[in-house]
């Protein structure tokens, strides 16, 4: 399995948060501290948000914190909700799937259970238990 880009910044915004629960982050320390666009990791925050993992605070002080404790944050449940349209192939699309081996296919099984294990080991595993709030190497 690959997760996108979009999802692994996602996950490396709560691992931080994580880290230092006490502190809020600012998106322009994560996105120099993880080296990446603060522009698209706005777009990874509001989703998070959106979906209940973190609290941005505006003002000064503000920042983004976790929206509840570590240990109540699923990794299964972050990646569920940041890979929510992503098919793992086409013919898992909800719609435009255009797969003619669709109606005869006997990989869609295999793949959707290996999808459901996947994230079975991910639904197994805290935030808590990936927390990092050390410094960064250079």
């Amino acid at each position: 399995m690959r997760l996108t880009g979009f999802t692994d910044f996602g996950l490396r915004v709560l691992v931080r948060l994580a880290g230092q629960p006490d502190r809020r982050l600012n998106t322009e320390q994560l996105a120099r501290e993880f080296a990446i666009s603060r522009h698209h990791l706005h777009k990874v925050v509001q989703e998070l948000a959106a979906a209940g993992f973190i609290a941005t605070h505006r003002g000064a002080g503000g920042g983004l914190s976790l929206a509840r404790p570590a240990g109540e944050i699923r990794l299964g449940a972050v990646v569920r909700a940041l890979e929510r349209e992503q098919a793992l192939v086409e013919c898992f699309r909800a719609s435009g799937n255009l797969c003619r081996l669709t109606p005869v296919c006997a990989l869609r099984q295999p793949l959707a259970a290996a999808a459901e294990a996947f994230l079975a080991v991910l639904d197994r595993t805290t935030l808590a238990e990936c927390a990092y709030g050390g410094k960064l190497p250079v």
